[in-house]
């Protein structure tokens, strides 16, 4: 028995978004394929096709729920299924006519279908681990050290994995933006897990060498992606300054649902999902 952790960031471009997010969505070996069949049939469900086949590309969070879908959404009355379902596929087979029942009925398709897998993904015992940086957060002088977000990440992957029966081994799947980027996050958990002590004791449940995958070839990643985004644009935490999305309040629910959540001796919660306010790691 293992968990795999599939991991995406939003953010990272220090641009537009909010906040800097590192999510990963944790699934138990044996549910694996159960959740990547659910996703693939909700595409044929909402859509009448695979998403990939229709864009020639991943299907981004950052398309699929902008600010712009939602306006499209609500420019028209809900479709019922069937007849969402048929306008989307003639629109991603021929964007060449599109008309305002056709550009509505997709972007219902889109909010309908992110809401669906999130809560297949929860039906299926998934959790959420979330670390959200503001933009203005110090950052580490070097590259050597890993940051403070991706220690905390791992300490709570570890401690969820430690409290589940059996102490099931974790894999870590990484979304590969480009082989250098990956390489110097290799050689950071690397030395992570081999020089410090913290990390010594977590590569007893945690492989110490991630598998890195294209996004657009892994579904899980994708639904990764999604609640990275989410979380960057719709979910606060105490104290959090930066103001919201309301429209994306459903999915954010349901992602609040798969929260990894342990209860203290002390009767304290400790979340998955925490505020890194500095990114520099601890000195010694």
């Amino acid at each position: 028995m293992c968990w795999m952790l599939f991991v995406d960031e939003s953010g990272q471009d220090q641009r537009n978004s909010p906040y800097e997010v590192l999510a990963g969505i944790a699934i138990e070996d044996r549910t694996i394929w159960k959740l990547i069949r659910e996703i693939s049939k909700a595409q044929e469900q909402f859509f009448g096709a695979r998403l990939y086949e229709a864009y020639g590309a991943e299907a981004k969070a950052k398309e699929l729920l902008k600010k712009k879908t939602y306006r499209l959404a609500n420019q028209m009355p809900p479709f019922s299924p069937e007849e969402r379902q048929r306008l989307s596929r003639e629109i991603l087979s021929d964007g060449s006519a599109p008309s305002r029942p056709r550009l509505t009925a997709l972007a219902q398709a889109k909010i309908a279908y992110c809401k669906h897998i999130l809560g297949e993904a929860h039906l299926h015992g998934a959790k959420v681990f979330a670390t959200m940086v503001p933009q203005s957060a110090p950052r580490p002088p070097n590259g050597d050290e890993m940051r403070k977000d991706y220690a905390f990440f791992l300490e709570r992957f570890y401690h969820f994995l430690n409290q589940t029966q059996g102490n099931p081994m974790g894999f870590l799947i990484f979304d590969e933006l480009d082989k250098s980027a990956s390489h110097v996050l290799l050689g950071q958990i690397s030395r992570y897990f081999e020089r410090t002590k913290n990390g010594r004791i977590r590569a007893r449940l945690i492989i110490p060498e991630p598998l890195f995958v294209h996004s657009d070839l892994s579904s899980l990643v994708q639904l990764a992606d999604l609640v990275a985004y989410i979380v960057s644009w719709g979910l606060r935490l105490a104290r959090m300054p930066e103001s919201t999305r309301p429209e994306l309040g459903p999915l954010v629910e349901i992602v609040k649902q798969m929260r990894y959540l342990h209860l203290t001796d002390g009767g304290q919660n400790v979340w998955g999902i925490k505020e890194i306010s500095d990114l520099r790691p601890k000195q010694p």
